[in-house]
């Protein structure tokens, strides 16, 4: 049986949207990756149990109660008086993300894994050139002054070539041309 690609796509974007920030760290949510990857988050948190020794610290970790109230006032997760969860939920880094992959071995863990991988990549590449991106700011910012500085100039022009020199009244009456005045 054919799978529908539409079904099967997911974008960055809601990628991105899944990604938290945790103990100065990214990470996902064992629900969301749960739902990415097509699985039920009890079914991925049975498997990264009996695989604790490919998810040291660094790659996935329970919140606290503290964290877990946070994330919970945030509204990324529903409050457990409203048939939410109950249980602090794991988290998972780039790392731990990665892992996953050789405990979830399914086509669709692999390709969803892809994706979350590059994401991960893009968003690392996005904070590591903030100096360029500040360089570049700068650039715009002189370039869109000159242009200001030019239009202003180009205006002033403009408003003199407008404004036309005041002409001479013409006398009434009988009057002598200018030379033959000075000729006496």
């Amino acid at each position: 049986m054919a799978k529908n690609p539409q079904q099967d796509a997911i974008s960055a974007a809601e990628i991105e949207r899944a990604i938290h920030l945790f103990r100065g760290q990214r990470v996902m949510l064992d629900a969301d990756l749960a739902r990415l990857y097509g699985v039920a988050t009890a079914r991925l948190n049975e498997q990264v149990s009996r695989n604790q020794d490919r998810f040291p610290e660094d790659f996935a970790f329970q919140l606290t109660q503290q964290e877990f109230t946070a994330l919970m006032s945030q509204n990324a997760i529903s409050k457990p008086r409203r048939g939410g969860r109950r249980k602090r939920p794991w988290v998972f880094t780039e790392q731990g993300v990665a892992m996953l992959s050789s405990v979830l071995r399914s086509p669709t863990a692999v390709t969803v894994n892809i994706e979350i991988m590059r994401t991960f990549v893009r968003l690392r590449r996005l904070m590591a050139t903030p100096g360029e991106l500040v360089e570049q700011l700068t650039k715009l910012a002189e370039t869109v002054q000159f242009h200001d500085d030019q239009i202003k100039l180009i205006a002033q022009v403009l408003q003199q070539m407008l404004e036309k020199p005041p002409q001479p009244k013409p006398r009434i009456g009988f009057h002598q041309p200018q030379s033959e005045k000075t000729g006496e």
